[in-house]
């Protein structure tokens, strides 16, 4: 795609860039392309955990070369490293820096995805990954979050660039920030929650970032669908899938479908609370960078979860729920602005419903049924809806789970179904389960 190239080309050309496009115009493709194009030998991502899978597997579509993922304390070297934020502190420590695995390394290269986690100069992570890429020759950040919404957030950022602009940090306060002193008791403190001059600060750091918008990109798709490829670690989901295959095996080809489903309820019940932390992550990415999100799921305890998490942020819509209150949850997501989640049951909320304030829609998890997909993903995508939709699929890619949404990708045009009328949901069941239990890890 021709924003690609662009992207590309400006990567290139460039040995410290922001790339801030908005979500879904393929930052990670652009970023990997340019990385292979420039001759980079060692490579480092920094991403969130539940990203790294994603990056590899991107990775993989243009290279051979090898890729490692970093987990916990343990170094594995390649072509690729890639390591989420958390662990960074294991690697690299600003006082014993000739014990800094990364400094050893002797990256050439390094790529810092969702860069807006290092805005803020007094986290830890952001004091070491500043520490750290000061060593390296070229630096690549790559965000979706609008760059100039709130200026004192991207003073880090254009720092690290070694952008003109951010030289002097009083200076940048007082120009970008409407910056100002106030006295505090003895102190005197800086106000710099403020933004000035924002025309200024576009036109002068234009040479170093390139931040496009979805709906000024002509090429793109109206709904974009991206699986968020993730690990299961969890002793319970072995075990319950260990007592599936024994009960299928001494009885479950005679049984029907029905109860074969089932036994596999609560198997999809571990996933999809195994799956929240990740769902969370996700859309905090989403409403950090000022964009309402609607979330799906089939049980009522991860739509719990999910609704805590987010506190006054959030609306629920469920089964337990009258017709009035459905319609308050709809209204209040609609049309109030401290409202930026709506979490849903998919089988109540995935119909029947108008949700065009939202721009993003996560699946938490799967239903066996392809249709419920189609009709949950367009309560945002409908009449009314001015802006693209981005639809995210988290998916555990070594449990039972990759099955059912490797069957979604096969068959795409029910995945597009708006109302389902093409869908032989007993046919797909049956797939499903045949490949299940055809299926042993």
């Amino acid at each position: 795609m021709e924003h690609q190239k662009t992207a590309i080309e400006k990567l290139l050309a460039n040995d410290r860039f922001i790339l801030a496009d908005d979500m879904g115009l393929g930052k990670t493709t652009s970023a990997i392309i340019a990385s292979l194009e420039s001759g980079a030998k060692k490579i480092l991502i920094v991403c969130p955990a539940s990203l790294k899978i994603n990056w590899q597997r991107e990775i993989e579509n243009y290279s051979d070369r090898t890729t490692s993922i970093i987990e916990g304390k343990k170094w594995e070297d390649g072509t690729f490293v890639i390591i989420n934020y958390d662990i960074i502190k294991n690697f690299h420590d600003e006082k014993k820096k000739d014990d800094s695995v990364l400094l050893k390394t002797k990256f050439d290269l390094v790529i810092i995805d969702e860069a807006h986690y290092i805005q803020n100069k007094q986290a830890q992570r952001t004091k070491l990954i500043n520490d750290f890429v000061s060593n390296v020759e070229r630096l690549w950040l790559l965000t979706g979050t609008p760059i100039t919404s709130r200026p004192i957030n991207y003073f880090n950022l254009l720092n690290l660039i070694e952008c003109p602009v951010a030289k002097n940090w009083m200076a940048y306060v007082k120009r970008y920030c409407n910056g100002f002193q106030f006295q505090a008791g003895r102190r005197k403190i800086w106000n710099v929650s403020g933004a000035s001059n924002l025309e200024e600060l576009r036109d002068r750091t234009a040479p170093l970032v390139l931040r496009r918008l979805k709906e000024n990109v002509l090429d793109l798709p109206d709904k974009i669908i991206t699986p968020v490829y993730l690990r299961l670690k969890s002793k319970e989901y072995e075990a319950l899938m260990g007592e599936y295959y024994d009960w299928y095996d001494k009885n479950g080809e005679s049984d029907s479908l029905t109860l074969q489903f089932t036994k596999l309820t609560k198997v999809r019940q571990v996933i999809a609370e195994e799956k929240v932390a990740s769902t969370i992550e996700i859309c905090e990415n989403i409403v950090e960078q000022g964009k309402k999100v609607i979330v799906f799921t089939n049980f009522t305890k991860t739509l719990e979860m999910i609704l805590e998490h987010f506190g006054k942020k959030a609306v629920r819509l469920d089964g337990q729920m009258s017709q009035k209150e459905r319609q308050m949850s709809v209204d209040r997501f609609q049309n109030e602005d401290d409202v930026m989640v709506f979490v849903g049951n998919i089988k109540a909320a995935g119909v029947g419903i108008t949700l065009t304030a939202g721009e993003a829609v996560v699946m938490n998890d799967l239903s066996f049924l392809p249709s419920d997909h189609s009709q949950a993903e367009d309560r945002s995508y409908r009449y009314g809806q001015k802006n693209n939709v981005l639809v995210y699929y988290p998916i555990f890619d070594n449990t039972v789970e990759g099955i059912i949404y490797d069957i979604l990708k096969k068959k795409k045009d029910i995945f597009e179904t708006v109302m389902g009328d093409k869908v032989d949901n007993g046919d797909y069941v049956q797939e499903i389960l045949e490949l299940i239990n055809n299926w042993r890890r």
